[in-house]
């Protein structure tokens, strides 16, 4: 029998955690964020220790940061080192990084040379470029919170980005013709059926699909307010992107103007389109009062409050489902007569990938075979950088207590590049298994060290030689160095991340709140405010994450069509129809009103 989202393991995994430590997690920030604030902090002092001279790839807009605040952050020899379950820990530092192979233009080349290429002839997939009128959402009115704004002083410098011109794609309300041209999505997703629904979220055309609706025309938000005099029409999307050529060309004056315009009519607490510009705004405020300011949690939610917001996310979004649906019946096929299997997670954090795989190993006739996971995550601040991760291994050990599943954990609290394949403690008796959902993308790339993380990774993964390497990824192109394309392409997709929420969750749902604050807000700032080691947020789009992996020596498997049916199934049946699930290129697709917004794939060495 299949789970459904309200009796999923995962929300039994959660309620025990929540039941048994609650009390201790609300004096605990959140532990990915906590990871990632250090990761910053980290690059930051050792690039202040060592006097280095920036890379070659910098991005272009990126400022010196206070020296006080690099002094006040916790060096590395404090947060890396490898620990197992006996909390013994081995400072392991500066080893395994790879040699840069490859400049970051290659992977900004575009993959698709053709339109033949773009789209399949058979009609499944078509390119949708036809461009609408705004369509105009009426709105009560928002509160209106006017924030006081810091206004210091700045070294301004006049913006040398270019852009040429981009033909029918430029949007009206976007004319800026001083940026390069960024790289897009090729492969559209496809879906039928339904109606245009009155809230959309706005789609480039490179990034939307025809989804097959009655009008067959795609829109863009806008947010209107009404005053009891008069009728005024408040566009949020304009001012947000003037707001940021603004600060892109260091106009203060105008910069200030436009953000009071947009506190007026934002809010962490209205439609979906004014909960983004709120947050857009703070990102904006913070960069042009700070230039690049360090890593900032936003106000850093307790794991309590994150782990009772997570639940929502489980229970209104298919992503964790259907990740965790495709990994289990991957694994459970390969182990079918197998004895042991070792799963080595790269950004295990609380360990949500697992309890529905431990579940339907307990019920493997003729018993469950031996689970060995090895946790790896980031390094916490303080003297024990490893607790965390310790402490999502004791959860798994009882969830495997209760459904009788003998299980051994081992955890590794480090620098993923620095991880020696030793550490790992591989058994060829055993089925391997590597995974990694949505987590490389915080890694730095070749803009930030030459000498690549994200490939260095893979060529561990490669040299572990797992029977399937399982990685998951969110599809994002905003992680250019260039500011005002960087802005344009995260408003897009952080725009229907707010979507999925204002269609299938209530406002005044504190949950909800909690959760965009926590973690849409808080990556939407660091996209827009940080730039350098600081700016931790750096997706990739599948194309691109597609070229790395072959490039480091890895072949894709090819996906069983009953699995991929059975998770459309799945996802057709209980959530919101807009909600899309779509095979190309090996990967699967979830993407909403035709935005594609996350991809999974397995592979194995070719």
């Amino acid at each position: 029998m299949e789970f459904t989202k309200y009796s999923n393991p995962i929300l039994r995994y959660i309620s025990d955690i929540l039941m048994d430590e609650e009390d201790d997690l609300e004096c605990k920030p959140c532990m990915l964020q906590e990871c990632l604030r250090l990761q910053a902090a980290e690059k930051s002092f050792h690039d202040a220790l060592l006097h280095q001279n920036p890379s070659p790839f910098r991005d272009e807009n990126t400022c010196i940061t206070d020296s006080d605040e690099i002094f006040g952050r916790i060096p590395s020899f404090v947060s890396s080192g490898s620990c197992t379950t006996d909390n013994s820990c081995e400072s392991d530092l500066l080893n395994g990084v790879s040699e840069f192979n490859s400049s970051f233009l290659q992977l900004q080349t575009p993959l698709v040379d053709s339109p033949e290429d773009g789209y399949f002839h058979d009609g499944t997939w078509n390119l949708f470029q036809s461009h609408t009128k705004p369509l105009m959402v009426e709105e009560g009115t928002p509160a209106s919170a006017l924030r006081e704004k810091r206004s210091h002083g700045m070294d301004g410098h006049a913006s040398h980005e270019k852009e040429g011109r981009r033909g029918s794609k430029v949007s009206a309300i976007f004319s800026d013709d001083s940026e390069p041209r960024e790289i897009l999505d090729e492969v559209l997703l496809y879906q039928t059926g339904g109606s245009q629904p009155l809230y959309s979220a706005p789609t480039e055309p490179s990034q939307r699909v025809d989804l097959g609706r009655s009008n067959g025309k795609a829109t863009r938000l806008r947010s209107k307010k009404v005053s009891t005099n008069m009728e005024t029409t408040v566009d949020l999307w304009t001012l947000l992107t003037q707001c940021a050529q603004a600060v892109a060309n260091y106009d203060q004056r105008n910069a200030n103007e436009l953000l009071k315009q947009i506190r007026q009519h934002s809010s962490p607490f209205g439609d979906g389109l004014q909960r983004l510009a709120h947050y857009f705004a703070n990102g904006l405020e913070t960069r042009l009062a700070a230039g690049t300011p360090s890593y900032m949690p936003l106000e850093v939610a307790t794991a309590a409050d994150m782990l009772k917001a997570y639940k929502l996310f489980v229970t209104s979004s298919p992503l964790q489902r259907l990740t965790n649906y495709l990994t289990t019946k991957t694994i459970i096929s390969l182990v079918k007569n197998e004895s042991s299997v070792h799963i080595m997670d790269f950004g295990i954090c609380y360990g949500f990938q697992w309890p529905c795989l431990i579940k339907k190993l307990s019920d493997r006739h003729g018993g469950p075979p031996r689970l060995r996971i090895t946790g790896i995550d980031l390094p916490q601040p303080g003297f024990r950088p490893a607790e965390r991760v310790e402490e999502t291994g004791r959860r798994l050990a009882n969830f495997c207590k209760k459904f009788n599943v003998p299980f051994e954990y081992n955890c590794l609290a480090q620098k993923w590049e620095t991880i020696r394949l030793a550490d790992l403690k591989i058994d060829r008796n055993e089925v391997t298994v590597v995974s990694c959902f949505y987590r490389l993308k915080n890694l730095p790339d070749e803009t930030v060290d030459v000498k690549c993380p994200r490939d260095a990774v893979l060529k561990l993964i490669r040299k572990i030689n797992p029977n399937v390497f399982i990685h998951g990824v969110v599809n994002g192109a905003y992680s250019a160095p260039f500011f005002l394309t960087r802005f344009r392409e995260a408003l897009y997709h952080f725009s229907s991340l707010f979507d999925v929420y204002e269609a299938n969750v209530p406002r005044e749902d504190p949950q909800r709140v909690m959760l965009e604050k926590g973690l849409f807000g808080r990556d939407a700032i660091n996209v827009v405010a940080c730039e350098g080691a600081e700016r931790v947020e750096r997706p990739e789009t599948y194309k691109q994450w597609q070229v790395r992996n072959l490039r480091a020596g890895f072949k894709q498997l090819p996906l069983d069509p009953q699995l991929v049916n059975d998770a459309k199934d799945i996802v057709k049946r209980e959530y919101h129809k807009d909600f899309v699930v779509a095979e190309n290129d090996k990967w699967v697709l979830l993407g909403w009103k035709g935005r594609i917004l996350n991809a999974i794939s397995a592979w194995t060495l070719a």
